[in-house]
């Protein structure tokens, strides 16, 4: 680590231990959150989420494709994320390199294990044709914490989304037309959240400053009392009887987002 880079490690402990942050919010406090849907006319489903200074854009679209052999009734969902160099001098251009390729499964897993799409529905002929839900997340700016912005646009993006109409006789999609919403779990809102350790501290929502340094993170999918996915990123460890404690943060920070974004859900 460079000698500047410790001593930016050094002063972020220090403020984090005094319950302070470079921008004034407590160790438990989300940024803003500003939503705006709509913004492809490609895409069945789009929206720009802006955290903070983090900008994420998600687009859903819908294909007719050849079910899987162990799923031959159910639908298809692949996640892609693109982590642009116009976002960050750390992404570079070409195939999605590790951190891209773990954002796009961590969302993905969320999604698929918390059952929110009924894939069941997204059916045409068992065995032979279905939808493919594809969710591609870009990121335009990374001020820190592109998984959860990725996870609450993947979310509202889902929520918006329509399926093109199908025509039997044809056998095929008519895109730009639709006759229903994509088929979603009622009363259910999976949201990723990740907390971080720094220290002896957990946080939530960093900065890219404070996510540089960040020892340990753990994101969660759920709802309510229910964790459908967890994943765990970088290195260090957390103590296990601090774990109550992390769930509990994750927990209450996840409600607070809920409400939040709930006019767009």
């Amino acid at each position: 680590m460079l000698e500047t880079s410790k001593l930016n490690e050094g002063k972020i402990k220090r403020y984090l231990s005094e319950g302070r942050r470079f921008d004034g919010r407590d160790l438990n406090e989300f940024r803003e959150i500003k939503i705006e849907t709509g913004v492809s006319k490609h895409a069945e489903g789009s929206v720009r989420v802006k955290l903070g200074k983090t900008e994420v854009l998600v687009g859903v679209k819908m294909d007719v494709a050849t079910p899987f052999p162990d799923t031959p009734n159910q639908g298809n969902l692949m996640t892609n994320a693109e982590l642009t160099p116009l976002s960050s001098a750390d992404f570079e251009s070409g195939p999605p390199k590790t951190p891209a390729i773990e954002l796009g499964r961590i969302i993905d897993r969320g999604i698929r294990e918390s059952k929110f799409i009924d894939f069941e529905k997204l059916c045409i002929k068992e065995g032979e044709k279905v939808w493919s839900v594809f969710i591609d997340i870009y990121s335009i700016n990374d001020d820190g914490n592109l998984l959860d912005a990725a996870g609450i646009a993947a979310l509202i993006a889902l929520k918006n989304t329509m399926v093109p109409k199908y025509d039997e006789e044809k056998e095929k999609a008519i895109y730009g037309e639709h006759d229903r919403k994509l088929p979603l779990a009622e009363n259910m809102i999976p949201i990723s959240l990740t907390v971080h350790k720094i220290g002896d501290n957990l946080l939530i929502d960093p900065l890219k400053e404070e996510e540089d340094v960040s020892e340990m993170r753990l994101t969660t999918s759920g709802f309510k009392d229910t964790i459908f996915a967890m994943q765990k990123g970088e290195s260090g460890t957390i103590e296990s009887e601090r774990m109550p404690e992390l769930l509990e943060l994750a927990e209450k920070a996840r409600e607070k987002v809920i409400l939040r974004i709930k006019e767009y859900l």
